[in-house]
């Protein structure tokens, strides 16, 4: 079996997702074999070898189950011929070189009793994956125009050192703003203040975001491809991951 890379082997962003689930975000894990992942309340977010073998691919679907969605940040190797890929895209991984981080006085910590309007503006604005749970991953911070919720940014991936900026979206109605500099901005302040490193992904065809992001002070660290395929239905039904599979890392 392909051994899990380990978060020290390389560079903790060539591996975000692995490096976050066997580190700050390992009580959020599922392991099976060599293949990690998020809490499916969470994240969709996979971790799986470079060059994953039968086996890995065979861990992989008994941890999404027959149907279920394996996605990966850092795609190199294609899946089994009988997936579906529903989901290729190019993307770039963007790391903070200099962001005027500040904070926002009129941004609000977003939690757990915000979920439902976070996941309404998520639907309108599809800034990306964002869960029932994702608000746990880290700080939150909105703003609200007449009670409503009109823009959000927060925390997603967190390997050791760093912590990825997501969730970054404003509603039609309060753009132009600049909301979502200034959030982004506030949210790399708190990341900073722990002695971390904020960085992003983005779709490299969201030029426009890009750009934002650029012009905050945010530089190209690498080049990646997101990738989402789904397990085919008649895939034997692996038995659902223990205790004994889940990371154990003790933070």
């Amino acid at each position: 079996m392909t051994a899990f890379r380990a978060a020290t082997d390389t560079h903790p962003l060539d591996d975000p997702v692995g490096a976050a689930l066997t580190g700050p975000h390992a009580h959020f894990a599922r392991r099976r074999g060599s293949i990690l992942r998020y809490h499916p309340d969470v994240a969709p977010w996979f971790a799986v070898p470079d060059a994953p073998g039968a086996g890995d691919w065979a861990d992989a679907a008994a941890l999404a189950g027959p149907g279920g969605a394996v996605t990966i940040t850092a795609f190199r190797e294609p899946p089994p011929d009988d997936w579906e890929i529903v989901f290729h895209a190019e993307g770039v991984q963007l790391v903070d070189a200099g962001v005027a981080a500040e904070p926002f006085p009129g941004a609000v910590r977003l939690g757990p009793a915000d979920v439902p309007e976070m996941l309404d503006l998520v639907a309108r604005t599809r800034p990306g994956p964002f869960l029932p749970r994702t608000v746990e991953l880290g700080t939150y911070l909105g703003v609200r125009r007449d009670g409503a919720l009109v823009a959000m940014a927060g925390e997603r991936l967190r390997p050791f050192g760093w912590s990825e900026i997501s969730g970054v979206c404003t509603d039609e109605s309060a753009r132009g703003r600049g909301l979502g500099g200034a959030l982004v901005r506030a949210v790399a302040h708190a990341i900073r203040e722990r002695g971390e490193t904020p960085f992003l992904h983005a779709a490299a065809s969201n030029t426009g975001a890009v750009r934002l992001y650029e012009t905050l002070g945010f530089v190209l660290r690498r080049r990646t491809s997101f990738l989402s395929a789904l397990v085919p239905q008649r895939w034997p039904a692996g038995a659902p991951a223990t205790a004994d599979d889940r990371a154990t890392i003790v933070r």
